[in-house]
């Protein structure tokens, strides 16, 4: 059984990335058993474990956790707090690897062609409507048509409903969203991944890959919120050799 998912996007090689799934760690129900987040309820030495072993298995480092509050501000790491108010991170420093926790928001993934910046960003929807992926792309040195975007796994269109506030929010920036939203009686089924491609596209990224994994669905593999309610949270990962 597989405990990671390895991004397929043309990253250089110098750009290491993962998605962690649920398998694999000590926690036990209804955290079980790779759950890094250690703001869910879980025991604190199960989430160290957990990430302990997370990094033996695959990190330079132990990642720079945020604490992430479903905004839009970017903290450039290695960061001078221990654990800053973000929901996006970028790097230009070997072995520092900067790391989102979801578990139904979008985790997304960038990286510059030449392979001297990354960024891992938290997109959940209110981040995504804000301009979360756009002030990511700000940092960057490289202009977005030279940077490479993966998405990760997130709810999908067929399980996230939204009401109509959701939708206005989104169709307020840019009225071609509407593509992304399914009527169900009062309410919206939302395609995140495709929300979040246009925006990227919109602020110039042309290259675009994603895994189209669904957390709420998918209930073997990924931590669920808005399914479970009390769970785990899964990581995306990204760093440079």
């Amino acid at each position: 059984m597989s405990e990671w998912i390895i991004p397929d996007w043309p990253a250089p090689q110098r750009v290491q990335a993962c998605s962690t799934l649920r398998h694999g760690g000590v926690s036990t129900a209804p955290w079980d058993s790779l759950n890094l987040g250690a703001h869910v309820g879980d025991a604190e030495t199960h989430v160290l474990q957990n990430r302990q072993y997370l990094k033996d298995k695959l990190l330079p480092a132990m990642p720079q956790w945020l604490n992430q509050v479903h905004g839009q501000d970017v903290v450039r790491l290695p960061a001078d707090e221990l654990l800053p108010n973000a929901d996006a991170a970028i790097t230009r420093e070997s072995g520092v690897v900067c790391a989102i926790m979801t578990a139904d928001c979008l985790p997304v993934l960038f990286c510059s062609d030449d392979g001297s910046e990354v960024a891992a960003a938290h997109a959940g929807w209110r981040g995504l409507c804000n301009g979360v992926l756009e002030q990511t792309l700000q940092q960057f040195r490289s202009p977005a048509r030279e940077i490479h975007a993966w998405l990760g796994p997130a709810i999908g269109p067929q399980a996230f409903e939204v009401g109509a506030e959701v939708r206005e929010a989104f169709l307020a920036h840019d009225v071609q969203a509407d593509a992304a939203f399914r009527p169900v009686g009062d309410k919206f089924f939302a395609n995140i991944w495709q929300l979040a491609r246009q925006r990227l596209q919109a602020a110039g990224v042309h290259s675009i890959s994603g895994s189209q994994r669904c957390t709420f669905t998918e209930a073997n593999d990924f931590f669920s919120y808005r399914r479970d309610g009390i769970t785990g949270r899964m990581a995306t990962l990204i760093w440079l050799r």
